[in-house]
């Protein structure tokens, strides 16, 4: 699978997943949230794996912009918050860093 598409379903994976513990602990949400919570952030990590890249540290430090520009999304989408114009900035800084560090990588 494409590092492209890792890191995106990664990142779904990763936010659900802290999302069900956060609805349960700070929502009053049911404790079986934590079931499919579980899975999936035994899904994300294991998605992880499947990036195209030759060390996992640089794996996860790329998938770190990914992760914050995906999370700026889930609030907008699912809790219905306003993203602010440095919510966006700071998005789109961290994107470009990943973009670095990935395009840093192919080159060798």
């Amino acid at each position: 699978m494409p590092t492209a598409l890792v890191f995106p379903a990664a990142a779904l994976a990763e936010i659900a997943g802290c999302f069900a513990l956060w609805a349960v602990l700070r929502q009053g949400a049911s404790g079986w949230w934590l079931l499919p919570g579980a899975a999936s952030l035994l899904a994300f990590a294991w998605l992880l794996t499947l990036a195209e890249t030759d060390a996992a540290g640089r794996a996860f430090a790329a998938y770190g912009g990914v992760y914050i520009a995906a999370s700026l999304v889930w609030l907008r989408l699912v809790e219905g918050r306003a993203v602010t114009t440095w919510d966006l900035g700071g998005g789109a800084l961290c994107l470009t860093g990943a973009a670095v560090i990935l395009l840093g990588a192919a080159r060798g």
